[in-house]
């Protein structure tokens, strides 16, 4: 490797970890927001659950400033929907919260290291792979904290996973993710995973690089180094 590589702990002193162009805008709908981002929204996704299921929530992975997610608990609110949200990012640039709710909660927290019991119709994470060391371990504890029937999606470069002993291509790594159930839209850079699993990566993870530069977003992101063990992502 060119540059060493960072343990999770260095990772988060790093200004490409706690990156504040990402997530401080946007907006739950509109042309910068995360029904544009994930092509899905998520005001009708959960609307639909609350058809269907009690105890609705939604968690968001590297929510930014929570500006997306304070819109949402407004508007669920006003639809006298109990929805609980709850939003989770590593810098505390949230906005301000008006009105005092028991619906939503902004957490400042590493996701290299925090979790919960709790289990989620719907997991979100815009744009926040990109900046995390570990990205195969965070995806696999979400995938974990999902409802039987609940729904995972977040932006993922397959550039951003590199393999210390060898030239991993994306068709390599679009198969290691589907052979664990995984989705992934190439075009849209966006994995899926529906439904709760319990997800085993073959594979160790090494460390991260904060110098991998720009990624199909056009910000400077991180890479994720792992050791493939029995050539499984060359299979």
């Amino acid at each position: 490797m060119k540059h060493p590589l960072l343990t999770n702990s260095e990772l988060e002193w790093s200004d490409v970890a706690a990156n504040c162009r990402m997530n401080r805008e946007r907006e739950i709908t509109g042309t910068n927001s995360y029904t544009a981002d994930l092509k899905l929204n998520p005001l009708d996704f959960l609307m639909a659950r609350v058809e269907t299921h009690s105890n609705v929530r939604w968690l968001d992975l590297c929510c930014g400033s929570g500006r997306a997610l304070i819109q949402a608990d407004q508007y669920f609110r006003a639809q006298q929907q109990s929805i609980q949200i709850r939003g989770i990012d590593l810098v505390d640039l949230f906005q301000p919260v008006i009105d005092t709710t028991a619906t939503l909660q902004l957490e400042t927290a590493s996701l290299h290291d925090w979790t919960t019991i709790l289990k989620y119709d719907l997991i979100t994470c815009v744009h926040g792979l990109h900046y995390v060391g570990d990205k195969l371990q965070l995806i696999a504890e979400a995938a974990s904290w999902l409802k039987a029937d609940g729904t995972l999606i977040a932006h993922l470069d397959l550039h951003n996973l590199q393999s210390s002993s060898c030239n991993w291509s994306a068709r390599e790594k679009r198969e290691f993710l589907q052979r664990s159930h995984l989705e992934y839209n190439t075009l849209r850079h966006i994995l899926t995973c529906r439904g709760h699993q319990k997800l085993h990566f073959p594979c160790r993870y090494l460390g991260a690089s904060d110098q991998a530069g720009p990624n199909f977003t056009g910000q400077p992101a991180v890479n994720s180094v792992y050791e493939l063990l029995d050539d499984s992502g060359m299979k």
